[in-house]
């Protein structure tokens, strides 16, 4: 599922999707409890006399009701003086503006007329079926008209960005007056987006379309390999589509792989106890943050609950 890729690996659009599209989440009645499922992600472990490193692999939007920040998570996140995610999140006002400045555009032609003939009635009625009118996203770039559909069913079945590690992490981090900072920044990651030839995001957005039926199954499927800690199930679904296009794998994985791989070699020249999240499809595969710490001669050692 190539949207899901994309989607998986794109923070900042999560937040201010929903007002972009108007599809806001599903909401759980305050009366009805929400179950408690025991979650166990991968963490791992680079550490030398002095300096202890934390890698934590995530899901960016959860629902409810999963238990995965408590055992060897919360052990290390406790310990550590500093967290470090893929980006730190602007507040929204300022996140809407650079999706606004980098996803729209005010001339020429629609996005509908973008669009292959073939591709224009798919559009469409995957637009009718979400109840947005056919021209909600004629002024979008193809490639946030494709993040942003595949956003609509996943906040409607109930996932929430505010649910996801990263949000919850970075609660606890200013609770606790942790140091909180991040490898990329907003305009980093949607620029990895906004700077993909025209042809390629329009084949990713006709792609998305036709993957819709089943982003929630594909989602459900991610959180659960997830949940229960097998990282090589969750990189193969996560990965396998940027190998069908390699010049989108390299921008959007091997190549920040291979610099977050340089920041963390670098940090372990400085003592102390970081923790690290980022999204989980970075922490598996040949090409992964893992892989590129071996091949520096850092070993990073799984951490056991």
């Amino acid at each position: 599922m190539r949207s899901l890729k994309f989607l998986a690996g794109l923070v900042g659009c999560l937040t201010a999707g929903a007002s972009v599209a108007q599809a806001p989440a599903a909401q759980t009645p305050a009366s009805v409890p929400v179950a408690t499922v025991d979650a166990d992600p991968a963490l791992w472990v680079v550490k030398d006399a002095d300096t202890t490193i934390y890698l934590f692999g995530t899901i960016h939007v959860l629902k409810p009701g999963l238990s995965w920040f408590d055992e060897a998570v919360k052990n290390a996140f406790d310990s550590s003086q500093q967290l470090v995610l893929e980006m730190v999140q602007p507040e929204p006002a300022a996140m809407q503006g650079i999706i606004m400045k980098a996803g729209f555009t005010t001339a020429g032609k629609t996005l509908t007329e973008k669009l292959p003939a073939a591709d224009r009635a798919p559009y469409l009625a995957a637009l009718a079926k979400l109840d947005l009118p056919a021209a909600a996203l004629d002024r979008a770039d193809p490639w946030l008209a494709a993040t942003q559909l595949s956003l609509i069913p996943v906040l409607r079945s109930g996932y929430d960005v505010t649910n996801g590690p990263e949000t919850v992490l970075a609660a606890a981090a200013k609770a606790a007056g942790k140091q909180i900072t991040g490898l990329e920044t907003a305009e980093h990651q949607i620029g990895y987006f906004d700077n993909l030839p025209e042809d390629l995001q329009i084949k990713f957005l006709a792609s998305t379309v036709k993957e819709l039926p089943k982003v929630n199954e594909t989602l459900a499927t991610m959180v659960a390999d997830w949940s229960a800690g097998k990282p090589d199930r969750l990189g193969k679904t996560l990965n396998e589509g940027m190998r069908e296009t390699p010049e989108i794998g390299r921008v959007l994985l091997a190549e920040r792989n291979v610099r977050w791989a340089d920041w963390v070699a670098a940090r372990m020249a400085q003592p102390g106890t970081v923790f690290v999240a980022v999204g989980a499809g970075h922490l598996a595969g040949r090409d992964s943050v893992i892989a590129q710490l071996k091949r520096r001669r850092l070993q990073a050692k799984r951490v056991k609950y």
